[in-house]
């Protein structure tokens, strides 16, 4: 897997998301200079940018249309619209890219990753933030407040400290708020990962036990399942927070579901899991990410699963 060589669909995205984003607020500073940036990172991103303007210029009659209709629609209806418009005005050149249920994210995230992609991302405070593959986040950066929303997948961020202004970041129900810290968040199949490299983060959940908060030391962990309502807690060496980015999991009685859905993040296609029965089950482990298909079987194999490849696409787990 490329860990940072965009490609040109990636790209295409990219471009798209920073069109509508001008489209809802063309005075928008940052959203100019967030294009501005954007387009400096070379000529293949020069290219593509004049490539999606051209569509919009093209399309304009209904871009003009649909703006209206945004309104009262959602973002992610807008950017379908666009799409549709790009279609018809482009031809071949946008119908490679293919619309489907990633098309909301797409439109909310400010930054997110293909498969198999990692990506430093140097924030506007000065933080960072280490997004593992095919995930997603949104920023909300104001006066008093830094707040990211991880759409999908994991991140891991180091946080400048700047006392006016916590740094929190939010996944479903969750909520964690960094005490000058770096710590890792993640996503997988809806359970949800807290793990604190140094520093504390105040972890909070709506409607569970965690509601009133809880704090996290160095090397501390939690993982909520919000289908169960199951917490989870432990300890490692900090050195194993985030192993990911090192082509790792370092799995503690993990759910199986968890697991496949952070091990799908780096193979190509889909991973269908055919027994819920397997996901459940928990499994502990290593597992190298450097061969993924080697480390989805290592890890369904003790829940009494299999992986079968249908096609380049396609992986399923199956009952052994």
């Amino acid at each position: 897997m490329n860990d940072v060589t965009p490609d040109q669909d990636r790209l295409l995205d990219e471009a798209i998301d920073l069109l509508i984003r001008y489209q809802n607020d063309p005075e928008n500073p940052v959203a100019n200079e967030m294009i501005r940036a954007w387009r400096a990172r070379g000529a293949q991103y020069e290219q593509v940018w004049a490539r999606v303007s051209k569509v919009h210029g093209a399309s304009g009659r209904i871009l003009t249309e649909e703006r209206r209709r945004e309104r009262r629609q959602s973002l992610g209806l807008t950017r379908r619209n666009l799409m549709i418009g790009g279609f018809t005005a482009a031809g071949a050149g946008l119908a490679a890219y293919v619309a489907g249920p990633q098309i909301v994210l797409q439109a909310r995230a400010d930054y997110r990753t293909a498969k198999g992609e990692k990506r430093n991302i140097a924030l506007p405070d000065g933080s960072v933030a280490v997004l593992g593959p095919e995930s997603a986040i949104a920023l909300d950066y104001r006066d008093d407040s830094r707040t990211i929303d991880l759409l999908a997948g994991m991140s891991f961020f180091e946080v400048a400290s700047d006392a006016r202004r916590p740094f929190r970041v939010l996944s479903g129900s969750l909520s964690a708020t960094a005490l000058g810290t770096a710590f890792d968040v993640s996503n997988d199949d809806s359970i949800l990962t807290v793990s604190v490299d140094h520093g504390l983060v105040d972890v909070r959940l709506n409607d569970s036990a965690l509601a009133g908060g809880e704090k996290l030391g160095e090397g501390q962990w939690i993982t909520f399942d919000p289908s169960s309502g199951g917490i989870d807690r432990g300890k490692r060496e900090s050195g194993q927070i985030a192993s990911w980015r090192d082509n790792l999991i370092i799995a503690e009685r993990e759910a199986v579901s968890a697991l496949v859905a952070r091990i799908g993040r780096w193979m190509p296609g889909r991973v269908v899991m055919a027994d819920p029965y397997i996901g459940r089950q928990r499994v502990s482990g290593v597992f190298d990410l450097n061969d993924p298909l080697r480390a989805l079987q290592a890890v369904v194999h003790p829940a009494g699963g299999r992986v079968r490849q249908l096609s380049s696409l396609v992986t399923v787990i199956s009952p052994l």
